[in-house]
């Protein structure tokens, strides 16, 4: 004996128990197919005394194209996604070898020498920097006079630090008695690239690997 589906047993609540017992189909074209087979279903044994009504056809095929819809756009930025990420790599292969600025207050020691940076928002009378151990005790100050607004770098001869952390620096800036918030950049060299499939990341040749996106500058 068939089990009739009367007018009122929505698709869409179907398609849900369907689901249930089963994997969805990410397929848009295999979705479809189901909702069509469902619909005949449907169609086949419904009530001849109280049909589906037109509206209520058109408005169950308006959402399974919804749901196909969607699942084609995602499909397509997962696509646009993937070859993003390829045209990181791509770009990313350049700056091996290149040195690249970041915000941070660790400098990385390369043959006797650490570099950094400083980000000033407005004129500087006097600018110094604290070269820090990693225990915070000053082992070096450079004073490097008065500077104007934008980004400046500096050197620190490391040939006589022991330590075996990086050391960390600290940057006074004073416009007359006005104290100067200024932004710490460090400088390191690319060694490799990589990506977590997403996200582009940078190795470093004296400290961890970075985020493509926190690279302030390529040099």
């Amino acid at each position: 004996m068939t089990t009739a589906i009367t007018s009122s047993t929505d698709v869409s609540s179907l398609v849900t128990s369907g689901n249930k017992k089963s994997t969805a189909l990410s397929d848009a074209n295999a979705s479809q197919d189901r909702f069509l087979k469902l619909l005949v279903a449907q169609l086949s044994n419904q009530d001849p005394m109280n049909p589906m009504d037109n509206a209520q056809m058109t408005s169950q095929m308006a959402q399974i194209n919804t749901v196909s819809g969607i699942q084609q756009v995602n499909e397509s930025v997962k696509s646009l996604t993937t070859q993003f990420a390829s045209m990181q790599m791509l770009q990313g292969a350049n700056m091996i070898g290149h040195d690249v600025l970041m915000q941070s207050n660790t400098l990385s020691v390369n043959a006797g020498k650490a570099s950094g940076g400083i980000d000033l928002p407005a004129s500087a009378d006097k600018v110094s920097v604290q070269i820090l151990s990693p225990s915070g005790q000053v082992v070096d100050t450079l004073n490097l006079g008065a500077m104007t607004a934008g980004r400046h770098s500096f050197e620190w001869d490391a040939s006589r630090y022991t330590g075996t952390a990086n050391p960390t620096f600290k940057v006074t800036a004073m416009q007359g008695s006005k104290n100067l918030e200024v932004t710490s950049l460090a400088r390191d060299t690319v060694e490799s690239i990589g990506s977590d499939g997403t996200t582009l990341t940078l190795q470093l040749k004296g400290r961890a690997a970075v985020a493509y996106g926190d690279i302030q500058a390529i040099l």
